[in-house]
């Protein structure tokens, strides 16, 4: 894994706030069990077999931990004497968390994306501004915006196969890297989102995409 789940705390696994209510942390559990299911297109060959299970243990304790009243209350307790967590924000008025996974969204009228992948590719091909991005060095935001917008596919359309929210694969294409989640989980993100417009070789085009985060302080 790119980022090591064990340095984060349940908290952050399941990306809720340390005031979430209980009946949430089951809603943002089940969100991110399906990012690693072996059908999920999100995570579908970006992780080993050994990096899925490691992080499905570590979401099942989390959830575990953080849905039992005394075990959450402790494991606070534990983040407040290491100065993780603070008593403000422990006893702030619970909100509703945000998935970070789109899994609800509302299908769009016009349905998901129709064309083939050989579709994508001969278009890839024959566009001369697409093929000088992709044999640059450092793959910005902006080029890969660039490349959707030369595809004609609308961002909606890319959220509604992928189930990424929208403001993540938006944040991407800004390189807003303050509204972008861990890398463990921007990893998937960005490969579904190439994986998505036959955008290849998917593993390099990721690299130089990445590299070019790390350069603007995105760090693991």
């Amino acid at each position: 894994m790119e980022m090591n789940f064990t340095k984060l705390n349940y908290y952050e696994m399941l990306d809720v706030k340390p005031d979430v209510a209980f009946f949430e942390i089951r809603h943002a559990y089940n969100a991110a069990l399906q990012m690693y299911q072996a059908d999920s297109l999100v995570s579908y060959s970006f992780f080993s077999q050994s990096e899925r299970k490691e992080i499905l243990t570590l979401l099942e304790k989390a959830y575990l931990t953080l849905n039992n009243e005394k075990e959450r209350q402790d494991y606070d307790n534990d983040l407040i004497r290491l100065g993780i967590l603070t008593e403000a924000a422990k006893k702030s008025p619970s909100k509703m968390p945000v998935s970070i996974f789109d899994i609800n969204r509302d299908q769009c009228k016009t349905g998901g994306l129709k064309n083939t992948d050989a579709e994508f590719r001969a278009r890839i091909a024959a566009n001369e501004r697409i093929e000088k991005i992709l044999a640059k060095q450092e793959i910005r935001g902006g080029d890969l915006k660039v490349i959707r917008n030369e595809l004609a596919v609308p961002l909606e359309k890319i959220a509604q196969k992928t189930k990424v929210r929208i403001d993540y694969l938006r944040s991407i294409e800004e390189e807003n890297i303050e509204a972008l989640p861990a890398l463990v989980f921007l990893k998937g993100f960005i490969k579904s989102y190439l994986k998505c417009l036959c955008i290849e070789p998917l593993d390099e085009i990721y690299s130089r995409y990445i590299n070019c985060l790390a350069g603007l302080g995105k760090k693991s």
